[in-house]
């Protein structure tokens, strides 16, 4: 699912529908805008990637159970 959700976006990293284009919106061109839609969508989706755990699989690792909190009674100071 991943890899073809990253093809896709590299393919559209570049505002190929717009070349041509002079139009202005807000003060900037609009393949600007195209560029900051572009790159919110990345930080979404690469977040859900980081998320899902797929970014461990593809490394080869697994992902670490979240550590216990250590017991209220060794928390009071009283270390050896």
């Amino acid at each position: 699912m991943w890899i073809p959700t990253f093809a896709a976006l590299v393919a559209f990293a570049v505002p190929w529908p717009l070349w041509g284009v002079d139009r202005v919106v807000a003060g900037l061109p609009v393949w600007i805008w195209w560029h900051v839609a572009w790159l919110g969508l990345c930080t979404i989706l690469f977040s859900r990637f980081v998320r899902s755990g797929a970014w461990e699989r593809g490394m080869g690792r697994r992902p670490e159970p979240a550590a216990e909190p250590e017991p209220e009674s060794t928390l009071g100071g009283d270390r050896p």
